[in-house]
């Protein structure tokens, strides 16, 4: 019976390895003594085979990529440094169990070959997610074969049963392997980072760490979306895949290094883990219910409108009356509508109407909260099993009035522009829109108005229900 000897999380900062940072990686060198500490410990443990997750290889919206040639090739050249390079032998047959135990829960995978990789339109080689904490591990220890795992945008909870498959999948071998969650934490730690900076970093970086360390699986799958978003980081889904590996265990992370230097959270932990009889999965969902069943008491009567008019729609195909809920104020005016779907923070659907269509504002919801889920161009069509991962937001627009420039603040106002048959929107109080000018040169090209045309301007407010 096989088995998972360790886990770790370790970051991958191209800058570290000396021959690309050139004298930089002395600036995180607590990082790298890290690193230098998990090969010690892995060349102790002596795995056949390490599992890494990564964000950085081929990334699909639904699926999970698993590299499955013979072998795999990759180096820095993109970073100035090809003479770093790697090229590894797949485990393939415990691959091919990971897919299949996968496959059993309904996980769906991308099988990447070269020929399949070419098809997909994606490279076939290591990443630097990968290359980078496997460069330290190859100082100390080389006898391995790798799975190699690029984490896909999935519910989180499926990436936890992903992880599960994992550990199926090697107990279910002879594999004596080692796993490794590869991933930045924060990249918007300081203004000097490779994005703006956000308050929201540090919160992220300090709880994320702590509740590993604290073994605290269910906080980790209740953090807050925004914080989540606002923060910047690629290292969340390659840990949600390592703790589902975890699953039946109790653990304790031990951080060996945490560093933000190049304002972008570099964390570097193992992992005590003790065999347990809870089953971690069940209580997650059984806390996801729960969750779900509280925020649906807690919805006001728009977003309850808007949630139901989706949900009555993919079960019925059809649209639903006004219930007895809506208020005379939903009945008896005519306003704009945007609805917007949100699912773990990241927009799953949004569409709205400037001007009614509709006899009322309550039809306006259930309408475009269908729109919204069926016809946003930019998403697949919504399905029933994915409702409970779904936030709602209803945003209902006020009359618009004729502006000039000097009349809009993009706090406050939306505006609206329109040239001959050209017009545009956008809504107000939106991050990154902090001036007028940002808002117009937006709203503008949005429109495909120059901004030497002659174009005129509406303002609107928003209500907002979430």
């Amino acid at each position: 019976m096989g088995k998972i000897s360790a886990f770790y999380t370790m970051p991958h900062p191209p800058i570290i390895i000396p021959e690309v940072g050139r004298g930089e990686e002395e600036k995180i060198k607590e990082t790298s003594e890290a690193c230098y500490k998990v090969a010690k410990e892995i060349d102790s443990i002596k795995p056949d085979t390490i599992i890494i997750v990564t964000p950085h290889g081929p990334l699909f919206s639904d699926a999970v990529a698993l590299s499955n040639g013979d072998s795999i090739y990759g180096d820095l050249g993109k970073f100035g440094a090809s003479q770093v390079k790697l090229d590894l032998d797949i485990n393939v047959s415990l691959t091919e169990k990971i897919i299949k135990y996968s496959e059993k829960e309904n996980i769906l995978t991308a099988k990447l070959t070269k020929d399949s990789a070419q098809r997909y339109g994606v490279k076939y080689e290591l990443d630097h997610g990968t290359i980078v904490p496997l460069y330290f591990i190859n100082k100390k220890y080389s006898s391995y074969k790798v799975v190699h795992i690029t984490y896909g945008m999935l519910p989180k909870m499926q990436l936890y049963k992903f992880g599960m498959s994992i550990k199926k999948a090697v107990e279910d071998s002879n594999t004596n392997a080692v796993f490794i969650a590869s991933g930045d934490l924060s990249h918007k730690l300081t203004d000097d980072g490779p994005y703006e900076y956000s308050p929201y970093g540090e919160k992220f970086d300090k709880e994320i760490i702590s509740l590993l360390k604290n073994g605290d699986v269910f906080e980790v799958f209740n953090m807050d979306h925004t914080t989540i978003e606002k923060a910047g980081e690629c290292g969340l889904r390659s840990y949600y895949i390592m703790l589902g590996s975890m699953n039946g265990y109790n653990i304790k992370g031990n951080l060996l290094a945490y560093e933000g230097t190049f304002g972008v959270g570099y964390s570097v932990m193992n992992f005590s883990i003790k065999d347990s009889n809870k089953d971690t999965y069940n209580q997650l969902i059984e806390k996801k219910t729960k969750r779900f069943t509280d925020k649906i008491k807690n919805e006001g009567v728009y977003v309850r409108l808007a949630r139901e008019s989706l949900t009555h729609y993919l079960i019925y195909g059809e649209y639903m009356d006004i219930p007895s809920y809506a208020t005379d104020e939903m009945k008896e005016n005519k306003r704009g509508v945007f609805v917007s779907l949100k699912k773990e923070g990241q927009l799953r659907g949004c569409i709205g109407t400037i001007f009614p269509t509709t006899e009322n504002v309550a039809k306006e919801i259930i309408r475009n909260a269908i729109e919204a889920g069926e016809h946003d161009p930019r998403f697949n069509p919504v399905t029933e099993e994915e409702l409970e991962e779904l936030d709602f937001s209803v945003d209902v627009l006020t009359e618009p009035k004729e502006a000039l420039k000097e009349d809009l603040d993009p706090k406050r106002y939306g505006v609206i522009v329109r040239s001959g048959l050209k017009s545009g929107l956008l809504l107000p109080d939106l991050e990154g829109v902090d001036t007028v000018d940002q808002q117009l040169d937006i709203v503008l090209q949005k429109a495909g108005i120059s901004s030497y045309e002659n174009y005129t301007i509406e303002k609107f407010e928003v209500i907002r229900h979430r």
